[in-house]
């Protein structure tokens, strides 16, 4: 294979060469000039690389020293690009570097880094924002367990940004001292809040008051995350959703889902970098801790006994009286029963969407949140 990045120490310009042939023939400028059929001028501005040869050029020095225009047509190239590349392909390939470890063009759209059209300063500038003195090495985040679709090995480089990002905004959050003892009833009263969309506004307060730092942040492209879980301290948890998508059943589960991490302290004494993933490959299983996380999501909002039992009592009907009856009855806004018999498959993603209500809104006005217009200043960058 050819290496690509093999350059020449030094390269001369098609005048040098040019010199050399009249030498060889003992023919001086004037005489190429009358044989070309071109200007004194035009041959010494060549000879003395102050003019490039152009196609016809080349034809016309090929045919007098018998060889192929297209030797004269290389020289020129590899000269000419000789002429920038010191100056330009390191600049080039430091950037393209950086842009391969994160998504600079969206980090500064969204102020997470300050622009620069100084390679240096800009790769300062990112190792600011991962708290790393080296690039070369992969950036350490706090362990962490996130809820996301694309893989549970690795992070993408938006996922690692978004992780860094919850990073420096989790220090902002004042929060009581957690303690596992009281996680029973952190779960009784959020699950109080399930049955009206405004009641996610004190979600935040809820969690704070538990010891839980909770943050909202927007997702970057393509990155596909909808959650984490992660610790800045032995007793300081902090759960961060994308809302990726706004349906409240959507925001329930996902919090429900991060705040399993926390109670078997996933990201901390098992130290998982747990994802939750949607590989495309049907043979794919989540690894167990997420397979729990999800089950013990859904059982929270709707106790599976419950949820099985209406499945047989009303199925397929599963008219919006039904499901609002039932749904009154165990205690949660519709659109979480409407989201579970989605997944469970039930009733197509098509219908009853009308009980999916966007909430967004709440959550943002109540929560630490960056994202949608939302900007947080911190002093990283």
């Amino acid at each position: 294979m050819m290496n690509t990045t093999q350059r020449p120490a030094e390269v001369f310009p098609p005048g040098e060469f040019i010199r050399e042939e009249l030498e060889e023939r003992g023919w001086t400028q004037e005489e190429l000039s009358e044989i070309l059929g071109r200007s004194p001028r035009l041959v010494n501005e060549i000879i003395m690389g102050k003019r490039g040869i152009t196609p016809g050029t080349a034809n016309a020095l090929g045919a007098a020293f018998g060889t192929s225009a297209q030797l004269w047509m290389n020289l020129e190239s590899m000269y000419r690009l000789s002429q920038v590349r010191n100056k330009d392909v390191n600049t080039v390939e430091r950037r393209a570097r950086l842009y391969s470890l994160a998504p600079i063009k969206e980090m500064t759209k969204r102020h997470w880094l300050e622009p620069s059209d100084n390679i240096e300063v800009l790769e300062r500038r990112l190792m600011d924002f991962i708290g790393s003195d080296n690039l070369d090495t992969a950036p350490k985040f706090y362990a962490h367990a996130a809820r996301k679709s694309t893989t549970y090995q690795t992070s993408t480089p938006a996922q690692t940004a978004w992780l860094f990002r919850l990073g420096q905004m989790a220090d902002a959050i004042d929060a009581n001292q957690y303690s596992p003892i009281n996680f029973p009833n952190l779960i009784e009263s959020l699950r109080c809040l399930t049955s009206d969309p405004e009641e996610i506004r004190h979600v935040p307060r809820v969690l704070s008051d538990a010891g839980i730092r909770f943050l909202v942040v927007e997702p970057l492209k393509g990155s596909r995350i909808d959650g984490a879980c992660f610790w800045i301290a032995d007793d300081a948890p902090v759960i961060a959703i994308s809302m990726r998508y706004d349906r409240i059943d959507y925001f329930w589960h996902t919090l429900m889902h991060e705040l399993v991490h926390v109670k078997n302290q996933d990201g901390f004494v098992n130290n998982n970098a747990a994802i939750d993933m949607d590989s495309g490959d049907p043979t794919f299983e989540k690894p167990v801790y997420e397979q729990e996380a999800d089950s013990s999501a859904l059982e929270t909002l709707i106790p599976l006994d419950e949820l099985l039992d209406f499945i047989e009592r009303v199925g397929p009907i599963f008219s919006p009286k039904m499901i609002r009856g039932f749904a009154g009855r165990i205690g949660v806004h519709p659109g979480i029963v409407v989201g579970q018999l989605q997944h469970r498959e039930e009733i197509p993603y098509s219908r009853h969407r009308n009980f999916l209500v966007p909430v967004r809104d709440f959550v943002l006005d109540a929560s630490l949140a960056d994202g949608w217009g939302h900007y947080v200043p911190t002093t990283s960058n």
